[in-house]
């Protein structure tokens, strides 16, 4: 995604994979993070499952009305979730 806003007029048409693949992405992330296995706190739960319900609609609206910079919100939530599990590797 971040190649694609950063040159959105080259690679515009990527767009549809990209947004394919952060779905197939957070899809499995949201359950392995919210199935009855996970021991995360039910709090911490309910916040990421929120957290994904709101990247699955900011999906459906960039693909509905395409703009590189509403993928910034995404790029910034997947970097930060990224960011924050590699903490807690430490």
């Amino acid at each position: 995604m971040q190649r694609v806003r950063d040159d959105w007029e080259n690679e515009r048409h990527e767009l549809t994979a990209a947004l394919m693949f952060n779905r197939k992405l957070w899809t499995v992330f949201l359950g392995s993070v919210t199935g009855e296995e996970s021991q995360l706190p039910k709090a911490l739960r309910e916040n990421i499952a929120n957290l994904g319900l709101f990247v699955m609609k900011q999906t459906m609206t960039i693909q509905a009305e395409p703009s590189a910079n509403k993928l910034t919100v995404l790029i910034n939530i997947n970097r930060e979730i990224a960011a924050g599990l590699r903490a807690g590797q430490s």
